[in-house]
């Protein structure tokens, strides 16, 4: 059986998208706050972890068989500037401004706790570039409240998809749960995925659809030169 441990309903939908239905959903209660001087990078892979194992000793203590345990973490940066999940309307403006007519990356820690234990773990980077924003993008993204709890400030399956001039790597890993190497992580670790989601995809195709979601990113160094400050 699979555990989803996240109450993320991005995650559940993309999931779903993939054909495949968790068992139970059993979020993590942790504190998410980065450690003195960490790396975006580490705190994808630490938070989504932490998730994972967590929620495996909850499921220990339960009669699940089989259970994998399955979380994932999204973390939006500028250089190494970690920008907050977004909750109060003047933060999401801050990165909002910080994001506009810049480069940023998204990573995402995808976490897998097997039925005997041990942890199997996957990190996914994409790179975005947002146009120039303009006072009314930002105050109708506002308006919008869909930013609400959202990494950097904003939903890129949302309104905020009118923002993006470049997108290189997975559009999914954006979104929250990048799927390609999700389902490759189960079906990896012995998760019969073609069983549960009723359905199968060729690799070939899965990555012809990834291309599809890619884009030439020229300037990429110099716009991240200048997003970090550097």
């Amino acid at each position: 059986m699979l555990i989803l441990a996240s109450a993320s309903p991005r995650r559940l939908a993309l999931l779903q998208q993939a054909g495949i239905e968790p068992d139970a959903l059993m979020p993590a209660d942790l504190d998410e706050t980065p450690t003195r001087g960490e790396h975006p990078r580490a705190l994808a892979k630490r938070l989504s972890s932490e998730k994972a194992r967590a929620t495996a000793r909850r499921v220990a203590e339960l009669d699940y068989d089989e259970p994998y345990v399955l979380a994932a973490d999204t973390v939006v940066c500028v250089g190494r500037d970690i920008l907050p999940k977004t909750e109060l309307e003047e933060d999401a403006e801050a990165c909002l401004r910080i994001l506009s007519g810049r480069a940023h990356r998204v990573y995402t820690g995808v976490s897998l706790v097997t039925p005997r234990g041990s942890l199997r773990q996957k990190l996914v980077e994409s790179r975005v570039r947002f146009k120039r924003l303009s006072r009314l993008d930002i105050s109708r993204y506002l308006a919008s409240g869909e930013w609400r709890g959202k990494a950097g400030g904003y939903a890129i399956q949302g309104r905020a998809g009118a923002f993006v001039v470049r997108l290189v790597g997975s559009y999914t890993n954006v979104v929250g749960l990048p799927l390609y190497e999700t389902v490759n992580l189960l079906a990896g670790a012995g998760y019969d995925v073609d069983s549960r989601s009723g359905l199968a995809v060729p690799e070939e195709e899965m990555q012809e659809d990834l291309a599809t979601e890619t884009a030439i990113f020229d300037d990429e160094s110099a716009d991240e030169t200048r997003a970090s400050g550097r």
